[in-house]
């Protein structure tokens, strides 16, 4: 019952902390929990809070009794310019009507034996925000401001147990929340399966689930693997935007897969190192090419042309003195736009690639743990190449971003 309690209580929570966005790898979180987000994100054979669920659920029960409570303070910088159009669009804009947002992670783990646990992470997943405050299509009718706010919650109850002394295995259930708002894009509806359900019409949210799986296994006093699976997260109607994202108002979560390895330089020193695969292609919402014939909100409907993303991510862990930790990672990956798809993305301009990491934990005389962890996503520009329909002036959209982020977490072994 106090499991339950808490799962409730950290849902509502989580609820009321948005509106949240992160892009970084594509619409993900570079990383989950404060302290591997110091690793860049490493962290699939390397669990080390409350918040290991979200990456590999394997590794819950080996972080025994605790509580994690945390926020991200997330600065994107985003915009685009249009050049070389015949229809009045060229100029450069600004995305950032809209540019602080504050990421909310909160975690809860309990031993029910020395071999199990049952647990629940809390995280925001990703999201994507863009607030033109001078609309990019203010020549063809669009209204100011524009831009679209995508936020993804979610909850992870999860199982974790050991196999024997070296292996674990863990399940989570991920239970989603998303909501969505575009505004400004009624240029767009001729482009419509429904141009009343394209734009304009305020926030629309949908609930899903899918599962991840996971298992850790030492192999060898100092190494360490790990790999995970996460299904993809199958998620209601966006209803009010059915005439915007294809399958009629469909936005499911991705599929995604891991594998990692974790070493023991030394006492004091760690290496971790992740390689992830993020399925864009397998959401067509966000998958199909702005060029597709068919309408947007049909099946075949027009998308953002995402495709999928493979994500490299190393971090250093060192053990400075008994009460501190610092930690140092970088996080890369090709970025998600093909350069013929950057017009519809000035509404989604996730293209930055590189990433560095950095920090520490502090364990007070409690035992008691205060973490604290910085992100720099790289500026990234994507030129477009033929990326503006000849019907709508040609001419390409050029993307640019760049982010930084700062967060604080507090840790209570139990």
């Amino acid at each position: 019952m106090k499991i339950k309690k808490i799962v409730a209580s950290l849902f509502a929570v989580g609820v009321m902390a948005a509106p949240l966005a992160h892009a970084t790898d594509g619409y993900f979180s570079h990383g989950y929990g404060m302290k591997a987000k110091g690793m860049g994100g490493a962290g699939i054979a390397l669990p080390q809070d409350s918040l290991a669920a979200a990456t590999n659920p394997a590794g819950m029960v080996m972080v025994g009794d605790r509580i994690d409570l945390g926020i991200d303070w997330f600065k994107p910088t985003r915009g685009s310019d249009i050049v070389g159009n015949g229809a009045g669009l060229n100029g450069t804009y600004s995305g950032n009507g809209t540019n602080n947002f504050f990421i909310p992670e909160f975690g809860y783990n309990k031993m029910m034996n020395p071999d199990m646990s049952l647990g629940v992470s809390v995280y925001g997943n990703g999201g994507m925000n863009t607030d033109y405050t001078s609309s990019p299509f203010a020549a063809f009718g669009g209204t100011s401001p524009a831009g679209v706010n995508l936020e993804q919650l979610f909850i992870a109850p999860t199982w974790a147990m050991k196999l024997n002394s070296n292996n674990s295995i863990g399940v989570s259930l991920n239970l989603a929340y998303q909501s969505f708002e575009a505004k400004g894009l009624q240029p767009f509806a001729i482009m419509s399966s429904a141009p009343t359900l394209l734009t304009n019409n305020g926030k629309d949210s949908s609930t899903g689930y899918g599962l991840r799986l996971g298992w850790t296994g030492q192999v060898t006093p100092t190494v360490t693997l790990g790999a995970t699976y996460q299904t993809k997260t199958k998620m209601g109607k966006l209803s009010k935007y059915a005439g915007l994202f294809a399958e009629q108002g469909g936005f499911d979560i991705p599929a995604n897969y891991g594998v990692g390895i974790a070493a023991k330089l030394s006492d004091t020193t760690t290496v971790a190192a992740d390689i992830e695969q993020i399925q864009y292609s397998g959401v067509p919402s966000v998958a199909n090419s702005g060029a597709n014939p068919g309408l947007l909100g049909a099946n075949n409907g027009a998308g953002f042309g995402w495709r999928d993303m493979t994500v490299f991510k190393l971090g250093v862990s060192h053990q400075y003195d008994s009460g501190l930790v610092i930690r140092a990672g970088y996080n890369g990956g090709r970025q998600p736009i093909p350069e013929t798809e950057t017009f519809f993305n000035i509404l989604a301009p996730g293209v930055v690639q590189d990433h560095l990491t950095l920090g520490a934990t502090w364990t007070m005389p409690s035992k008691s743990e205060l973490t604290l962890g910085y992100m720099h996503a790289f500026k990234k520009t994507i030129n477009g190449v033929n990326s503006i329909p000849a019907g709508m002036g040609g001419g390409n959209a050029n993307l640019n971003m760049y982010e930084d982020s700062l967060g604080i977490a507090y840790g209570w072994k139990m």
